[in-house]
């Protein structure tokens, strides 16, 4: 299902994928309600997320000129479907970046982002990954053809499911972050298993990888190291979530981390980098090559860290997004080590209500993410300062009211 307005309604200006490595801002059709239990979001933020790198490069399939990039909103309830119990104009939200219906198995087990109905175009990802997962926005027709939320108005489905109220006190910038960034590391937190007392490594400082963190945190784990190799993002991790940080570029990661842990080795280990991972010295070249010509589809140097570094016995759990295949996977280290090994897309539905109790008591800040906020006309210039790190962003997050 391709997202669109109905005759008559107005054009509204979005951030649009172009092709690979291009980036526009044109008018697109307005939302309208389609389904009973519909609501249209006036959105007042919209965020960048590292995975939409992975769209604007090219390496996630089905995207199609003009489709609206974004997935990670917040906003105000503008319409509202005549089936909808919770919400009513006005109303200030976050949304979910999953769609789901919240009434078939999957999302009855608390496995929201794995729900059946929340992707109508199954076809592609069951033929990628032998079963179809539930939709995202702006995530390409492979994840449902849902438009995005970098645009002034936004559809959301299953609005009862996926919107939830932001409670009085709590900033839309902290809002925000409660749609994905935070919800997806609780995700990884929780289903590795993070318990009091343990030792949890995180690769990658940005928006997941900080939240997850945070989250190992108040899951009561005794030591939290974040391994990345921007300062900005390692001094935002110090600064803002309180946890020890280690430069990859300066350090040998695995022995610093054996060494932390009386030659263990971490409990638990959480990748937040995905498919196009940075590493040093020559294997990075290998598998950017190998990237590059299409002989495997992604990139899993952190991945692969992980898994030497994690002590026997321990959790591995990747966060970032990956699309198909990788080369040199060291399946040899996860079975003789007795190592278990995880992932999954966020269950935001089942971590956001919490999340946003900590919000409001100051447990979870997340405003600092957001170091560059601008207009949708910038759209193309926020892309760019943020894959290429430009005057330390992190996030850049659009207003598209200006």
């Amino acid at each position: 299902m391709d997202e669109g307005g109905t005759p008559g309604r107005c054009a509204v200006k979005a951030v649009t994928w172009r092709g690979v490595n291009e980036i526009g801002v044109e008018d697109v059709a307005e939302p309208a309600i389609l389904n009973d239990h519909d609501i249209i979001v006036e959105v007042g933020l919209s965020a960048t997320c590292g995975s939409d790198l992975h769209l604007v490069g090219g390496y996630i399939p089905a995207m199609r000129a003009g489709d609206v990039l974004g997935h990670e909103f917040m906003g105000t309830v503008a319409e509202v479907g005549s089936g909808v119990i919770k919400y009513h104009v006005g109303d200030r939200v976050v949304v979910v970046s999953f769609t789901s219906c919240g009434q078939c198995w999957y999302c009855r087990q608390g496995l929201w982002s794995l729900c059946d109905n929340g992707n109508p175009n199954p076809g592609i990802t069951e033929a990628l990954w032998g079963q179809s997962i539930g939709g995202c926005y702006g995530y390409s027709h492979a994840m449902g053809g849902w438009a995005g939320s970098h645009a002034r108005y936004i559809r959301v489905p299953y609005a009862d499911q996926g919107a939830f109220a932001v409670p009085e006190g709590v900033s839309d910038e902290r809002a925000l972050f409660a749609s994905d960034a935070a919800p997806t590391g609780w995700t990884g937190a929780h289903q590795a298993g993070v318990q009091p007392g343990d030792v949890v490594a995180v690769w990658g400082a940005g928006g997941v990888g900080q939240m997850a963190a945070r989250a190992a945190m108040l899951m009561g784990a005794e030591r939290v190291v974040v391994i990345d190799r921007y300062e900005n993002r390692l001094a935002q991790t110090r600064t803002h979530i309180g946890a020890e940080t280690l430069d990859y570029e300066q350090v040998e990661v695995a022995a610093e981390l054996r060494e932390m842990t009386g030659g263990r080795g971490p409990d638990v280990c959480i990748e937040a980098v995905g498919m196009e991972a940075h590493s040093p010295g020559p294997q990075h070249l290998y598998d950017q090559v190998k990237q590059q010509m299409r002989l495997q589809t992604d990139r899993p140097a952190a991945v692969r860290e992980a898994i030497y570094a994690c002590r026997k016995g321990g959790t591995v759990f990747t966060l970032g997004v990956f699309a198909g295949l990788v080369d040199k996977f060291p399946l040899g280290a996860v079975m003789n080590k007795a190592l278990t090994l995880r992932g999954a897309q966020q269950h935001g539905h089942r971590y956001i209500p919490e999340i946003l109790e900590r919000m409001s008591r100051g447990e979870v800040r997340t405003e600092h993410l957001a170091t560059h906020v601008m207009p949708l006309d910038d759209g193309p210039k926020g892309y760019r300062m943020f894959k290429e790190k430009e005057d330390g962003c992190v996030r850049a997050v659009f207003r598209p009211g200006g």
